[in-house]
């Protein structure tokens, strides 16, 4: 059914008019009905057995903080949380459990159907997109940096060149914590990620709750996410940097067909695929089997598809194909979805995970899709 849905986003594709990619306005050419996406069926793979912004709320371990304002407070230590009611009494230790967390799973499902308005129809590529790039910043040599701390709260991350755009997403999750305010913002950020990508299609990806946000001084320092505009040293000492390997980054830069560029964010323009609300190995093929040209504008170096002139493909999207290391698993990839699931999976587990003090003997969860 994902081909279906490609199919009809390709064929709207066939005269495209001046202003479909603006980025100013979302492309109605991307755009299907959600009923599409509702019917369609659900493809997932687990790495292991389970168990079936920036203006919010500070979570920190042995500090109390205080929701909305008064009367409601709660203190978050590792998966517990304690509760106390507007006059102080104490309501007891709340400890989330796998049903808990699948109702916040969700909550950002609902909201996800219901808000629309957003580049081609979802707001799901900007949370994998959050989810990303919270955690693409850990350095292993430090131990600094990843999803855990939720530090793209405060300015001084936030603000970083990479991150442009993304307090939409920050801020389509603010009710959700609002909901649930025994979450951090850390696991909630990586739990919609989870969502988003299952939502669209894609492959079950195995969750571990146990993140704790973090304050201003835990910021990372600028320049730690990937450089659109490098080529394959810079992409091997980006996620060298992370502990990535070849075969690693690749399956990594399939989250590529998901979403666009815009000319205010990145600098860049247009989106890589036909489908970019669906989780699909299209990134790969079209990168490796359509014809690519280097497109004449104001902008930065990018590539356009000479058939439609309506895709785009980046300088370390072309590093894949270009370098030999690389290519031979962009082929496999294109030739097999069913492999490139698995792959994206487990790799995006481990990336989501990175840096995180999970307490001993955490448990994996594996939420059910509500499309599925």
């Amino acid at each position: 059914m994902a081909s279906a849905a490609r199919n009809v986003a390709r064929a709207a594709f066939k005269a495209p008019s001046a202003s479909a990619f603006k980025t100013t306005a979302r492309s109605s050419a991307f755009t299907l009905p959600r009923q599409t996406f509702r019917q369609q069926s659900h493809r997932s793979y687990a790495s292991s057995s389970t168990k079936s912004s920036s203006s919010g709320l500070l979570i920190g371990v042995g500090a109390l903080a205080v929701a909305g304002g008064a009367g409601y407070y709660f203190y978050s230590q590792g998966n517990g949380s304690l509760l106390s009611g507007s006059s102080g009494e104490t309501k007891g230790l709340f400890t989330p459990k796998f049903e808990d967390y699948q109702k916040v799973y969700n909550e950002v499902a609902a909201r996800l159907e219901e808000k629309d308005d957003y580049d081609d129809g979802s707001y799901g590529p900007v949370l994998v997109r959050l989810a990303w790039h919270a955690s693409g910043t850990y350095d292993k040599e430090t131990g600094t940096g990843g999803s855990n701390g939720a530090t793209m709260r405060f300015a001084p991350e936030g603000d970083h060149g990479a991150n442009a755009g993304l307090k939409a997403a920050r801020d389509f999750l603010e009710p959700v914590k609002q909901k649930f305010p025994w979450i951090s913002y850390s696991d909630l950020w990586i739990l919609s990620g989870v969502c988003a990508i299952q939502e669209m299609q894609g492959p079950t990806i195995p969750y571990r709750p146990g993140r704790l946000d973090k304050d201003i001084a835990a910021c990372t320092p600028d320049g730690r996410l990937p450089d659109a505009s490098q080529g394959n040293k810079h992409l091997r000492d980006i996620f060298g940097r992370m502990g990535f390997n070849d075969q690693e980054i690749v399956a990594l830069s399939g989250a590529h067909a998901l979403g666009r560029c815009h000319t205010d964010r990145s600098g860049f323009s247009g989106p890589w695929t036909f489908s970019p609300t669906v989780v699909t190995n299209d990134y790969y093929t079209l990168l490796l089997n359509e014809k690519w040209q280097w497109k004449k504008w104001n902008g930065p170096k990018q590539l356009e598809d000479k058939t439609t002139k309506s895709l785009m493909m980046l300088p370390t999207d072309v590093a894949l194909v270009s370098d030999k290391s690389f290519k031979q698993w962009v082929e496999k990839y294109a030739k097999d979805n069913d492999l490139f699931f698995r792959d994206f999976s487990a790799v995006i587990t481990k990336l989501f995970e990175l840096g995180v003090p999970f307490a001993e003997n955490t448990e994996k969860y594996v939420f059910k899709p509500t499309n599925a």
